[in-house]
């Protein structure tokens, strides 16, 4: 998980506005892509590149004068990165903008969003050409991609860089899910969106005189000019000189590409729209839903104290309003809408190991002071993934003294990896998976519909996973419901996470691999 922006003067402007200050605009409104640090890259034609990295979170970048060192460095044009902690472990030299330490029109820098599914065969290819690698991120294989063809096409015979051309090939080599920013030392810019269209990449002309570039359009808000999604298996081509901007489709046949599901219910910020409505509005409409659907399953005695409506904090609580305003119509005195769950630390939990997820759950949440004594309380989040920190924060709410814990999930049951960016690398560590092992041979054969499962067999998960969570209940979104509150209809949006039809040739390689691994188990061939 990561965001990427990106920012162009062109020679036209007169604003007093520099590409730093576009970029402090932006950078902080993609922190929810990533809390775990930023870095930026900066080109000026007659100063060369400057480079900024930083384990502060994105917000912080506001706070920091690049120029401090060099008054006259004014940039032409920058791009910038916010990550998160990566599973494999991050180093420094795998802080992004990556670049290849080469001088003049040589020097690439490029930021990624996304990753590579089929990283490893392309490494081992590169590697056999005798590249060599500093660090293990998927952004390098994609810049020494980048290298490998502007060397053998261009640089060589002192031909001028044809980006279409370059990143045609590039489209056709890889799988996965890459929307990325890549910065010459000739100025030129150049935004690329690759054929599977899973993460989004968006774009802005100011009214200013400015060429934006960004992981979402959330980060355009206050400014004014003309935006545009960049699509799939496109670039957008900016000239260093001249500031003209081509935009190409760099595909080599047609594709039906998807933008993942996690983009909407998860990953990117509340305010960025897709297809013209908010997240926010989406998130609030799977909550009242999902009020409808669990309301039945709630006893409440008539003497009971009102029941709290709280989120997981930083995603969760559209959903909980949602929630809320449904439950609030059943039985107006029986409900009221508080926050229960703070957190104490910024980073994510989805990913990394799982020791180091634990510990990092344990140190990340507590509670915000309130009194939750014999109150029964429903917590909203977007998704149960493995379960973990769903478990941790039940048995923070019952040991605080919580009658009962009840937890409304705005996705279906996650089925399925992502390879796409999420840290979802196996099926085995997810909750659903873990309850799959404890049933009948009936029912686990029934589970492998997936979001086509028998309303009865989903009841029979529900309970097994509210068990192994401690909690009283778990109330999943409905596959359909999902289908009908997705903005414009599902079409167009990847929803492998819930149906296990994974959006690209690799990935689904992969994960049936891994679910054959699975099943092929002997330990449950007879329970």
């Amino acid at each position: 998980m990561s965001g990427v922006a990106g920012a162009f003067v062109l020679p036209s402007s007169r604003s007093k506005k520099t590409v730093y200050d576009q970029l402090k605009h932006m950078v902080p409104k993609l922190e929810n892509r990533g809390q775990a640090g930023f870095g930026v890259a900066a080109f000026m034609h007659e100063g060369g590149f400057q480079y900024t990295k930083s384990c502060r979170p994105p917000r912080k970048l506001a706070g920091i004068y690049h120029n401090e060192q060099d008054a006259r460095f004014r940039s032409n044009a920058a791009i910038a990165h916010v990550r998160t902690p990566s599973f494999r472990g991050k180093s420094y030299a795998d802080l992004e903008p990556l670049d290849n330490h080469k001088a003049g029109f040589r020097h690439l820098a490029v930021c990624l969003n996304g990753a590579l599914v089929n990283a490893d065969e392309l490494s081992e290819a590169l590697r056999a050409e005798g590249h060599l690698f500093s660090s293990k991120s998927d952004a390098e294989i994609l810049l020494r991609l980048i290298e490998r063809i502007c060397q053998r096409d261009y640089w060589q015979h002192a031909l001028p860089v044809d980006y279409e051309t370059v990143f045609q090939e590039i489209d056709g080599l890889i799988d996965g899910a890459v929307s990325a920013l890549l910065l010459d030392g000739l100025g030129n810019l150049t935004a690329f969106r690759n054929r599977s269209g899973l993460r989004p990449l968006e774009f802005m002309q100011t009214e200013d005189g400015f060429l934006l570039f960004a992981s979402e359009n959330s980060a355009f808000s206050g400014l004014k000019g003309q935006v545009d999604e960049i699509q799939p298996s496109h670039i957008k081509l900016v000239n260093g000189r001249t500031g003209v901007c081509l935009d190409s489709f760099v595909g080599r046949a047609l594709h039906n590409p998807k933008l993942c599901a996690y983009e909407t219910l998860y990953l990117a910020n509340a305010g960025t729209l897709v297809r013209g409505q908010s997240n926010l509005t989406t998130r609030r409409n799977i909550g009242m839903t999902l009020g409808r659907v669990l309301w039945p399953r709630l006893t409440v005695e008539a003497s009971s104290a009102p029941i709290i409506v709280a989120s997981m904090p930083r995603t969760g609580a559209p959903y909980a309003d949602g929630l809320f305003s449904c439950l609030l119509k059943q039985q107006a005195a029986m409900v009221e809408r508080d926050e229960v769950i703070a957190i104490s630390r910024s980073h994510r939990t989805l990913i990394g190991a799982r020791s180091q997820r634990k510990s990092l759950i344990s140190q990340k949440y507590r509670l915000n002071g309130k009194d939750v004594t014999d109150r029964i309380i429903i917590v909203a989040d977007e998704a149960l993934i493995r379960g973990d920190t769903s478990r941790a924060v039940t048995e923070m709410l019952l040991g605080a003294g919580a009658k009962a814990v009840h937890w409304a999930i705005g996705s279906p049951p996650v089925v399925a990896p992502n390879y796409y960016g999420m840290g979802i690398e196996t099926i085995d560590e997810l909750a659903f998976w873990n309850v799959w092992k404890t049933l009948p041979s009936e029912a686990r054969q029934e589970s492998l519909r997936f979001h086509k499962i028998a309303p009865q067999t989903l009841e029979v998960i529900q309970h097994k996973i509210a068990l192994s969570i401690n909690a009283a209940t778990v109330t999943y979104l409905p596959f359909q419901a999902l289908l009908s509150l997705l903005p414009q209809g599902h079409d167009g949006i990847d929803l492998s996470a819930f149906t296990f039809e994974m959006p690209t040739p690799a990935g689904q390689k992969r994960a049936n691999e891994n679910l054959n691994r699975l099943i092929a188990d002997p330990l449950y061939e007879n329970v």
